[in-house]
């Protein structure tokens, strides 16, 4: 229960599918989803932000989905094959056992999606259901044989710019709407029908493959990938990455994970990594706080890369580097909180009104209004990223330095801005305690990286530009404790001033030892993390991000608890010597992880289910996170001196 609210409405657990029981794919450019029973519900090709072909997620079967099932069977287990993104699922029936294995190839830019069967006992009934949705269901499919550069034929779904060749036993064009299945030839006209389904047996030893490909329409059919050989690289590919990761400590099997799914939603070729593979996955089951995460938040991507960097990654935090220069090359002194995973700037918010959405939660969205925001803490959160990588020996160039000036000089122009906030408010903008103490963490950084640089180093500056950035940064630090800290609350606040949030705490203020401006053990960070459990702690031992009934957010209904906040409560603990309290957070993000050690944003105690957008980029962060901090106390090992 949300503090000082009414529970939220009951959801019948019945109606969409728990989020913990869907499976992520990953090829580096798209993340589908698929379901314990073997639906993929969520498929947006060729790239994360590209429409949906598969939609069923957001309302039900008939937007769209590829269900491929054991008749009268069971799933038994599941589980990706170690150190990778190849799932296993494991079936039993009356009359025999199989197993199920769900791929994108990975390392390669042909979008292909494979699905193979291998019957290991008796007999079994292999079910296809496929329902090709274009456009997020906006638009049909034409679908026709067509013969495939390989030999034999193929099923060919033409919808405007898109192509999807099906490979594989030839599944039939379903007629009707009753639920029966016809099984006839495609007329070579083709049929204006994209859902398509087949029964097939296999007996013991048998296997049976199909693989789903997207291309653009106007090209040839693209070439056949074999699925042995697509599963032998794939796994070759994930095993040599997650080897590379060093990973330390007695959560080593969840933090690997963890790092993985960051890994799995960094866009190969642009190095664009989006806060989370989906779209309008609910904060509140019924509820209006719906939004799209495809994209790159700079403030996500760069709490990734400190933590990459943290574990021995540095050439994923380089190719992000690369991304950021390009996205803002042209426009730094327009610097946006988020772009598309190719660096583009529009990004329009929709309202998808034909969609139902998961558990009845409306308006469906995709786009972000919230790309055309300011947020004071981005630039800071940019810094402190491009500090670890250069602290941990990758040398900057010219372009990157440069470009870390401008950031700085946006910062210095818009010094006197208010803005909507961490968490992207809707409201009016304030003065967020977070973000002015991130501007200064910004300051902070550059002169650190200049008075630390060698003389051979192209990072240098003017004296005219540490002048102003000491200047902007010790005017911050003054500001930031006489504004930012309410004494009648003993608390560092949400906003300053007459804004609402000056009665009120954030979990994001938890943050603000991260960038050396106050050392966790401070007494007024102390006392800031005392309020914080009492304002935001609920009965369950979950934290809130804010106590949503103050009025700042601008959005009507509830929220269930962030678990990246209950990550950074534990962080606070490790960090002032509260090692069981921290580990007790530890446990708590094990319990609400998937069978598969994934996290979504939130989490539901009423419902005992995860929430929002899945699988998070900022909750497997901040379990990363958490983890290394308990390590770290532990293993009494120093952090690096500018910020615990």
């Amino acid at each position: 229960m949300t503090p000082d609210s009414a529970p939220s409405a009951p959801v019948d657990a019945a109606r969409s599918v728990p989020l913990g029981e869907y499976a992520l794919l990953s090829d580096l450019h798209t993340g589908p989803l698929v379901s314990r029973h073997g639906s993929i519900d969520w498929l947006c090709f060729p790239d994360f932000d590209s429409p949906a072909v598969f939609s069923a997620i957001l309302g039900d079967a008939d937007d769209g989905c590829w269900r491929l099932s054991i008749d009268g069977g069971e799933v038994v287990n599941r589980r990706y094959r170690d150190g990778s993104f190849v799932l296993e699922t494991y079936w039993e029936t009356a009359t025999g056992k199989a197993v199920v294995v769900d791929l994108l190839p990975a390392g390669v830019r042909e979008a292909n999606v494979i699905r193979q069967v291998t019957c290991t006992e008796g007999t079994v009934t292999i079910e296809h259901d496929l329902r090709i949705r274009p456009d997020f269901g906006r638009s049909g499919a034409w679908t026709r044989k067509a013969d495939l550069p390989e030999g034999g034929e193929g099923l060919v779904s033409v919808a405007g710019p898109e192509m999807l060749v099906l490979r594989g036993p030839l599944l039939s064009v379903h007629e009707g709407d009753n639920g029966s299945r016809y099984h006839h030839d495609v007329p070579a006209g083709g049929e204006h029908s994209s859902r398509m389904g087949c029964r097939m047996e296999l007996g013991a030893g048998q296997t049976a493959d199909w693989s789903l490909a997207w291309a653009e329409s106007w090209k040839p059919v693209p070439e056949v990938v074999d699925a042995e050989t697509a599963i032998a690289e794939t796994m070759e590919f994930w095993t040599r990455w997650s080897g590379r990761i060093e990973v330390r400590g007695g959560r080593s099997a969840m933090v690997q994970r963890s790092l993985m799914v960051l890994r799995a939603l960094t866009h190969d070729t642009t190095g664009g990594i989006v806060a989370a593979p989906t779209a309008s996955l609910p904060e509140d089951f019924g509820g209006s706080r719906n939004w799209d995460y495809r994209y790159t938040w700079l403030r996500d991507a760069s709490l990734t890369i400190e933590a990459l960097v943290e574990h021995g990654y540095t050439q994923g935090a380089k190719l992000w580097r690369d991304w950021l220069l390009r996205a803002v090359a042209g426009d730094p002194w327009r610097v946006q909180i988020m772009y598309g995973i190719d660096g583009r700037r529009e990004l329009p918010e929709t309202e998808l009104g034909h969609l139902g959405g998961y558990e009845g939660s409306r308006p469906v969205r995709v786009g972000n209004g919230a790309v055309d925001q300011f947020q004071a803490d981005v630039v800071g959160e940019v810094m402190l990223a491009l500090a670890a990588l250069r602290d941990a020996g990758e040398a900057e160039d010219t372009w990157s330095w440069n470009l870390q000036k401008h950031l700085l000089s946006f910062c210095a122009d818009n010094f006197d801005r208010k803005d909507h906030g961490i968490w992207e408010m809707r409201g009016e903008a304030a003065y967020f305690t977070h973000g002015r103490v991130m501007m200064w963490a910004a300051f902070n950084e550059g002169l650190r990286a200049v008075e630390n640089a060698r003389e051979d180093s192209c990072v240098s500056a003017t004296d005219e530009e540490r002048s102003r950035w000491r200047t902007l940064r010790e005017a911050l630090h003054e500001e930031i404790h006489r504004e930012g800290w309410n004494e009648d609350l003993r608390s560092f606040v949400q906003t300053y001033g007459s804004a609402p949030g000056y009665q009120e705490v954030d979990a994001s203020l938890l943050q603000l030892p991260h960038t050396g401006f106050i050392d966790p053990g401070d007494p007024r960070m102390v006392a800031t993390t005392e309020r914080i459990e009492r304002d935001l702690l609920d009965q369950d031992g979950f934290l809130h991000r804010y106590r949503t009934r103050s009025g700042m957010d601008g959005l009507e209904g509830d929220e269930y608890p962030f678990l990246i906040c209950l990550a950074w409560l534990g962080e606070q603990y490790a960090h002032t010597g509260r090692i069981d309290e921290a580990n007790a957070i530890l446990d708590k993000l094990d319990h609400c992880s998937s069978d598969l050690g994934l996290l979504a944003e939130e989490y539901s105690p009423e419902h005992g289910r995860l929430a929002g957008n899945f699988p998070q980029a900022f909750s497997h962060l901040g379990y990363v996170r958490l983890a290394d901090a308990v390590d770290h106390q532990a293993g009494g090992i120093d952090q690096d001196d500018h910020r615990y």
